[in-house]
């Protein structure tokens, strides 16, 4: 077994909702002209980082760490989550929404996969719910402006929204439609969670009447209407409208938690958690997993029984992740979930060295400047673009500024939760 910390490339994935321009100038290389959405850092078997082994050779990152997992993931990783890496980073750049989605819980997802291939489902089937048997709980660290649906709000909250589109409706002198009375009184019930799921699920069954409301929606806020003091929420039907007329996620995005994320600020997604990503950059965390179940504004499958299993119909506060700060100058990020946390790494220059908060294997990629990555087996410099895989047997490991630099560096690593330090 070659001991190194292997400098990785990465797959990009050029999904039509992606930023032709956002990740190739994050990271300092030249844009395809083509739309890239997501750049897996990892060893998901969809997409495999490829690493590059000391003699020169190359290998998928996940049939690398096949080789000997506990070597490479470390044993306590290997009998917490079992003999594959436990997260996958991505950097994701949206300059479209992305679809209406929900993530299953660890159970749902087991069970949803085994009931898949016992049905004989093909696994790239486009009415395939799991793609694998993994949960997929989620983070993502704004690089950028970042904007999102997240969560259902309160339902007194979003009455007061629609009792505003209703008097918005009185302003052009059109009849209030009957669909927008009904999910008022749908809010009314004194159970919250009924309520909610009484009118998701009035809406994401779609028809005709969904469809018509949508519109008219969105026509009369067009005519004139005033969108204060909901000017977020009402201008993101109006723009999702344009990108999927009459959609029922149109009018869900009211039933949740509209968010704007700042540079620096991090939100965690757990299982049942109804989320779309509008527009931004960022690095997004998760579970090992590729499961989602759609839920509007795409025209992908979008399984409605299976959907409302899943989704947890609970009002919550914006999840937000603040930073932990260590001793030893680390940035975390940690998420309730113990599969990955995430750490920025900045270095002035010739500033001091910052430990890596490594639990098992963890995964680095430079977004600025340069970094050295110091180990006791293994050593390696990576510049604005360039990311590693570093073993659980190479730690601890310690991030230096280059010498001689003279711009700041910054980094991500990920790794597991698993008492990291």
């Amino acid at each position: 077994m070659d001991t190194a910390v292997y400098e990785i490339d990465n797959v990009l994935r050029d999904y039509s909702w992606g930023s032709t321009t956002a990740i190739a100038g994050l990271l300092g290389r030249a844009e395809s002209g083509r739309p890239e959405a997501e750049l897996w850092i990892g060893a998901h078997p969809g997409a495999p980082s490829t690493a590059r082994r000391a003699d020169g050779s190359k290998a998928p990152l996940d049939a690398l760490i096949a080789e000997d997992p506990e070597h490479f993931l470390g044993s306590e990783s290997v009998a917490e989550f079992g003999p594959r890496l436990p997260f996958l980073a991505k950097i994701l750049a949206a300059a479209q929404p992305l679809s209406l989605q929900v993530h299953p819980s660890i159970g749902q997802a087991k069970a949803g996969f085994a009931r898949e291939n016992t049905e004989g489902v093909a696994p790239d089937a486009a009415n395939r719910n799991y793609r694998d048997d993994n949960h997929k709980p989620e983070m993502i660290f704004a690089l950028t402006p970042f904007e999102a649906l997240c969560g259902f709000r309160a339902a007194g909250a979003t009455r007061k929204i629609l009792l505003h589109l209703a008097a918005c409706f009185d302003l052009v002198e059109t009849a209030i439609p009957p669909l927008l009375v009904e999910l008022l009184k749908a809010l009314e019930n004194p159970d919250e969670g009924a309520g909610l799921r009484n009118a998701f699920e009035r809406l994401i069954k779609g028809g005709e009447d969904v469809s018509h409301t949508t519109a008219m929606v969105a026509a009369a806020l067009i005519s004139g209407a005033p969108l204060a003091p909901y000017q977020a929420e009402l201008s993101t039907v109006v723009s999702l409208n344009e990108k999927y007329p009459g959609d029922p996620g149109v009018l869900i995005s009211l039933l949740l938690n509209r968010i704007s994320l700042a540079p620096g600020e991090a939100v965690y997604l757990p299982a049942g958690n109804v989320h779309a990503y509008l527009h931004g950059l960022g690095v997004e965390v998760m579970a090992s997993s590729d499961n989602v179940l759609r839920g509007g504004l795409t025209p992908k499958f979008v399984d409605v029984p299976e959907l409302l299993r899943t989704i947890e119909f609970k009002p919550v506060a914006v999840p937000l992740l603040s930073p932990q700060f260590s001793g030893l100058g680390q940035e975390l990020y940690q998420p309730p979930f113990r599969e990955f946390q995430l750490q920025r790494i900045e270095l002035a220059p010739g500033g001091e060295p910052v430990p890596l908060a490594q639990a098992g294997a963890a995964v680095v990629i430079v977004v600025e400047g340069s970094i050295y990555l110091d180990s006791p087996k293994g050593d390696l410099q990576l510049s604005r673009g360039g990311s590693a895989f570093l073993p659980a047997a190479e730690a601890p490991v310690n991030v230096h500024p280059v010498a001689g630099a003279e711009e700041r560096a910054v980094a991500f690593a990920v790794t597991t939760a698993l008492d990291a330090g």
